[in-house]
């Protein structure tokens, strides 16, 4: 009689959205194209849906008519944002039910970290590195033109397993930078200026503040702001355009072998005159690879079915570098997002013969057929995800990775 009456009373409280995990306050269905083969991050606003204070709601998702507890962030930028990932494992199929509840003691504890020191900013899943932004200034090699020397990169960019998948400063090029973001021909109050070449001493990009920094149990990031230096015929360095950079890195428990990097690049010029980006064939978010690939070891794959050798000059929405690495397999998948300037964006990939190995270096490069102007009191913005796996990738696990970044499914909101 007991059990039967149990029973009852938990038939009621389901039915009045009331449960073990408290007031059920909203109920969030996603209806997706195909199951992902890769978790990916979605939000709604909160604001929507409760006022209650972060700490005081549980997400739960429901499977096969079981609710479990997973994890969430809000992220406070012009209102509250929930943030949780949509995972690829289990057996939810392609509609997914979440519901939002009223708990009195969520507990939510961070699964990524970042900490920053005098030279960089740190991202770490459960303290294994992912991700080094240097925003100390890094000089070249003793002996080496001082000229080479500036801040504002990424490096190392490690992969699953720990291995780094950038370099800086190679002999070849003692101007690139791991991961970093520099334009090769501007046009600036008359002059053109090259910010890429750093020895040619016309121009520079160089990081001048942290804007934020934020952890949680999905995602960790930063946002900076680097400036766009003219030194060509300047006594005194004019900046010349600045760029608000945000890098999020969402990962979870269940696919160790995965992370993803979302990265936000926002341009404005910082005088009344505009900026002129020039066609060129080098240019924006450029990635100087592991000196551990070289064209014996290591392959790219693009969106449109390209190779390596048939890459460069051609339009991608994704493309895929991946290959060898000291026993070990590493891979990176680069998106683009349809938002951007010029998408399909053009790429710049190094040819099989460069130099003796045939050394690897991609580069979505959005002014490589066009020209691009940046005007006064205007934003302009370039988004690109990157995954990085420690497994070997096909095109049919990118493509369907990029279309949950380029289109991510919409959220429909059912309050109780």
């Amino acid at each position: 009689m007991k059990h039967t009456f149990f029973i009852f009373l938990l038939f009621i409280a389901l039915q009045s959205g009331t449960s073990a995990w408290g007031q059920r306050l909203a109920t969030l269905e996603i209806e997706l194209k195909e199951s992902p083969k890769f978790a990916f991050p979605v939000s709604v606003d909160l604001d929507q849906i409760t006022h209650l204070a972060d700490s005081s709601i549980q997400l739960m998702e429901v499977v096969q008519g079981q609710a479990r507890s997973i994890p969430y962030q809000i992220y406070n930028q012009r209102g509250r944002k929930l943030y949780w990932m949509v995972s690829s494992t289990g057996t939810q199929g392609n509609k997914r039910v979440f519901e939002v509840h009223k708990s009195p003691s969520s507990s939510n504890l961070s699964f990524l970290a970042i900490a920053m020191d005098d030279a960089a900013i740190y991202i770490r899943r459960e303290g294994k590195d992912l991700w080094q932004y240097n925003h100390a200034v890094a000089y070249p090699p003793a002996g080496v033109d001082s000229a080479y020397a500036r801040s504002g990169f990424v490096h190392p960019m490690w992969s699953p397993t720990g291995k780094a998948l950038t370099r800086i400063q190679p002999p070849d090029h003692y101007h690139h930078y791991g991961l970093w973001n520099p334009w090769t021909s501007a046009e600036f109050e008359g002059q053109t200026i090259d910010f890429w070449n750093l020895k040619e001493r016309q121009g520079t990009v160089r990081y001048a503040n942290t804007q934020e920094k934020i952890q949680g149990p999905v995602f960790a990031g930063y946002k900076v702001l680097h400036e766009h230096v003219v030194l060509k015929g300047n006594v005194t360095p004019k900046v010349a355009m600045v760029e608000t950079q945000g890098t999020n890195i969402f990962a979870t428990p269940e696919e160790n072998g995965i992370y993803l990097a979302d990265i936000s690049i926002s341009l404005n010029t910082a005088t009344d005159d505009p900026v002129l980006l020039k066609e060129y064939r080098y240019g924006s978010l450029g990635w100087r690879t592991t000196e551990k690939w070289d064209r014996y070891n290591s392959e790219v794959i693009t969106s449109e079915g390209k190779n390596r050798v048939e890459a460069d000059g051609s339009l991608a929405t994704w493309c895929i570098v991946q290959g060898d690495i000291d026993d070990d397999y590493a891979s990176v998948v680069m998106m683009s997002s349809p938002t951007n300037y010029n998408h399909p964006e053009p790429l710049r990939i190094w040819p099989e013969n460069q130099y003796d190995r045939g050394d690897m270096y991609a580069n979505f490069a959005p002014t490589k057929n066009k020209d691009w102007n940046i005007e006064p009191g205007k934003n302009y913005v370039l988004n690109y995800r990157f995954l990085v796996s420690s497994k070997k990738l096909t095109a049919e696990e990118a493509e369907s990775a990029w279309q949950n970044f380029a289109y991510p499914p919409k959220i429909k909101i059912v309050l109780d």
